[in-house]
């Protein structure tokens, strides 16, 4: 069985999504049988390369007073799944380099382990995810060889997958993320509750089952 996962390093209900599927995967009969792959999506692609601008002012001119009472709804719903989100320290930044290094992670293997370095890096330590050197720190603390990672972000390397995966998403007729498809054959939209994650794990596999050659 095969998830894929559509979602942004500086989307919080991204982060809060894949602790729920997680969880789900621990209750689920199958899990060895499930291979994870993450597919990049960008919420803020027009953010001018290089710049990062803290959340809390980004949200504020987005929606006005009202920013500071919807993180704070979101921070407590993060620590619900154990989550420690700090929107006072959060940078929004393009993620289009982030989302090519996570193209390399996956080839070496490390693509859930860098996934998650980067989400807790940027929601919980503030990091700055467009600045090549804060990069470069967090994918060699996964495993990840920092020359190597230097050589992709001097160049455009992985670009295209990045943008292939956008271009996949919207043909799948996903506007927003997180998103997940499973065998391509059954879409989650947004941070659903474990529950609903399980139940659509259990009707996947008991369909392939099903279908299976006896």
């Amino acid at each position: 069985m095969k998830i894929e996962i559509w979602s942004d390093v500086v989307c919080p209900w991204c982060y809060i999504g894949k602790r729920r599927l997680e969880s789900a995967l621990r209750q689920f009969e199958h899990a060895g049988e499930v291979e994870i792959a993450w597919r990049s999506f960008q919420l803020n692609p027009d953010t001018p390369a290089g710049t990062a601008v803290p959340t809390a002012d980004y949200l504020a001119g987005r929606f006005g007073p009202q920013a500071k009472a919807m993180t704070g709804r979101v921070a407590e719903l993060a620590a619900d799944e154990g989550l420690d989100f700090d929107f006072d320290a959060a940078l929004t930044v393009n993620t289009l380099d982030a989302h090519r290094l996570l193209h390399l992670a996956a080839d070496l293997g490390l693509g859930d382990a860098a996934k998650e370095r980067l989400l807790r890096a940027h929601f919980t330590e503030g990091a700055d995810l467009s600045d090549a050197g804060t990069l470069t720190r967090l994918l060699g603390e996964v495993g990840l060889d920092e020359d190597r990672v230097r050589a992709v972000l001097v160049g455009s390397e992985y670009a295209d997958a990045v943008r292939a995966d956008i271009d996949e998403a919207r043909r799948l007729g996903a506007n927003g993320v997180p998103f997940f498809v499973i065998d391509r054959r059954y879409g989650i939209s947004g941070a659903q509750p474990v529950e609903t994650f399980l139940q659509v794990l259990r009707t996947a596999y008991a369909a392939e089952d099903a279908a299976a050659p006896r």
